[in-house]
């Protein structure tokens, strides 16, 4: 069974302009719902989603961080060209890092990092995630038992330069975090992994602007957009927001 591709997000809310931005393996549905709150409050929001993901796995392993990066750029210049002159940005997981960068290269209202791996210095688990990723698309495609084992055999053997592209991109990203001056809100879940929760104060400390916070979510992992505590965590995203003069009015 073939399924479909997952497209690209806009929502129209208002003149306040939100880029949202998914994880290493995901799609737009890890932030659809987080968009569809903010676009009740106002906000307009565009998610893209980076090549070669909510596709078959092997089709990731073909592309590279540059072209996902890329993708990135693509979105907050589809929300320049659409008129927005105000732009936040709010990413998860990989999602997390590509916002940093973000504010790090454009001029952006706010940054919302949650669970962003920043201090990750080596692609280990990365290829754990696209196997685990790997087996349920094949699941969800009715292959056979046969037919999945033959070919997450040879999703190991393929190369995965892809992987190592992570770990450069995410370095390069954290040598360049004091350059952030915009608001920033960092979020983390208390049962994600410890890389994660490294990372979540090494961010806060690191950025140089005065207007930053970082909260805690005591019962959810790493997906904290569409875990327990999602609810909260949209209030928390829509409240920083809120709290920042926009020069543009609803």
């Amino acid at each position: 069974m073939k399924l479909s591709k997952p497209e690209p997000l806009t929502i129209e809310g208002g003149k306040k302009a939100v880029l949202l931005l998914h994880g290493f393996t995901g799609s737009t549905k890890d932030v659809k719902k987080l968009g569809e709150f903010l676009s009740k409050r106002g906000y307009t929001v565009h998610a893209p989603i980076y090549s070669g993901h909510g596709v078959e796995p092997e089709a990731l392993l073909e592309t590279k961080p540059e072209d996902w990066w890329n993708d990135v750029v693509e979105g907050y210049n589809f929300l320049k060209n659409k008129g927005y002159e105000e732009i936040a940005v709010v990413g998860i997981s990989l999602g997390g890092v590509f916002s940093l960068k973000v504010a790090e290269t454009f001029p952006v209202k706010a940054c919302v990092a949650m669970c962003a791996p920043i201090t990750r210095d080596n692609s280990k688990g990365l290829f754990t995630r696209l196997y685990h990723y790997a087996r349920l698309y094949k699941h969800f495609e009715n292959k056979s038992k046969d037919q999945i084992i033959s070919e997450l055999h040879e999703l190991r053997i393929t190369p995965k330069d892809s992987l190592d592209g992570v770990t450069r991109l995410t370095t390069e990203t954290r040598e360049e975090l004091q350059t952030i001056k915009a608001p920033t809100l960092v979020l983390q879940g208390s049962l994600d992994d410890e890389l994660y929760q490294e990372s979540a104060p090494f961010i806060l400390n690191t950025v140089e602007t005065d207007d930053k916070e970082i909260i805690w979510y005591e019962n959810s992992g790493h997906i904290i957009t569409l875990d327990k505590e999602r609810d909260k965590v949209y209030e928390d995203v829509y409240n920083f927001l809120d709290h920042i003069e926009w020069s543009v009015a609803n």
